[in-house]
């Protein structure tokens, strides 16, 4: 199978401009938009891609705004919120996703934070996509999270959003968290945080009741190491999808993946992880 290697520019409707990377095969049986963590540039995502591609699927891999190739970065003066990642970014990512492949069938998924606002993108956008993908991805409401860990997340979240707030900006690589976070993103992730409620600010749309329509396939992998994205934060998460659809769970440990179970190295040992969403395992 040969698989054609795409990297282009786009932009989106207020003008930020980014460059989304792809793998195509040829005779693509399905298109996946794939959604990174927070922080994490899309090219992190490449070896995922490349095992998909081996197996028949078209991989976009979006990219934040403010990472990787944007040309934005925030700080004073430069904010956004889920609101500019759903409606303008994502959007245009689709947009340029359903040109590479053809008429075939469409999926968006994503790690961690990808994963929450793939399923929001759903929400808003019902005929995004068929299929939803997850990977070590969760609701980060405090209460969807084991004891004792629960119980010192509220104030992790309110120094963040303060902390992004006062500074103009979350840096998150000092953290070792994410990357420089613009304070609307963080307001909008803390707010879920200590609510478990979605919303974006600007919206003008009910995310938690138009979450509640979402009904597409959906296939998540939770891994047993992960205590950033742990099963029950997953459950919390596709607790609040349309219930007559039963996801496909897999839950992995370190025999499986061959490599460490937990939020981040799958990705250098995607194989196991590709094959399942897949099908193929």
């Amino acid at each position: 199978m040969t698989v054609q290697p795409r990297l282009d520019a786009v932009v989106a409707g207020d003008g930020h401009r980014f460059e989304l990377i792809a793998r195509v095969p040829d005779d693509a049986r399905r298109t996946l938009l794939w959604l990174p963590a927070m922080g994490v540039p899309a090219k992190h995502y490449l070896p995922f891609a490349e095992r998909l591609a081996a197996r028949g699927i078209a991989v976009v891999l979006h990219e934040w705004r403010g990472i990787g190739s944007s040309a934005l970065r925030a700080g004073r003066g430069v904010d956004w919120g889920y609101r500019e990642l759903l409606e303008l970014d994502i959007a245009a990512s689709e947009r340029w996703a359903s040109t590479i492949a053809g008429d075939v069938a469409r999926v968006i998924g994503g790690h961690s934070l990808g994963g929450q606002l793939a399923c929001c993108r759903l929400a808003i956008e019902p005929g995004a996509a068929q299929a939803l993908w997850l990977v070590a991805s969760g609701a980060p409401y405090w209460r969807g999270f084991p004891p004792p860990q629960r119980y010192g997340l509220p104030p992790l979240y309110r120094f963040m959003a303060w902390l992004a707030r006062t500074r103009g900006v979350l840096p998150g690589r000092r953290l070792r968290f994410a990357g420089n976070e613009a304070p609307g993103v963080i307001a909008d992730w803390s707010r879920t945080g200590l609510t478990g409620r979605y919303a974006a600010a600007g919206l003008g749309l009910d995310l938690e009741a138009a979450l509640a329509r979402v009904d597409v396939d959906v296939r998540a992998a939770c891994l047993e190491a992960d205590w950033l994205g742990p099963a029950s934060s997953l459950q919390v998460l596709l607790d609040k999808l349309d219930t007559r659809r039963s996801p496909a769970i897999g839950s992995f440990d370190a025999n499986a993946l061959g490599v460490r179970a937990d939020h981040f190295a799958w990705m250098s040992r995607p194989d196991i992880l590709a094959a399942w969403l897949a099908g193929d395992g």
